[in-house]
């Protein structure tokens, strides 16, 4: 399970790199901003906000999957 409180801390010390995104398993969007210096600053600022339901989506696979597993093994 990811948590916010680890997005937040990987947004501020290593936004720039786009750590959060890659955490969240967000890897195209990551790597755009990545490219783009976080789409010339502006992505860096609307993280700020988008972090919570980034993480939500990236537990909500992480549970989807494990479902989706245990199911296939019976």
């Amino acid at each position: 399970m990811r948590s916010c409180i680890v997005a937040y801390l990987l947004w501020f010390f290593l936004g720039f790199f786009s750590a959060h995104r890659f955490y969240t398993g967000n890897y195209g969007t990551a790597i755009i901003y990545l490219v783009t210096g976080q789409l010339f600053g502006i992505g860096f600022i609307i993280d700020l906000f988008l972090i919570p339901s980034l993480v939500n989506q990236a537990n909500l696979k992480t549970k989807y999957e494990h479902m989706v597993y245990m199911n296939s093994r019976f």
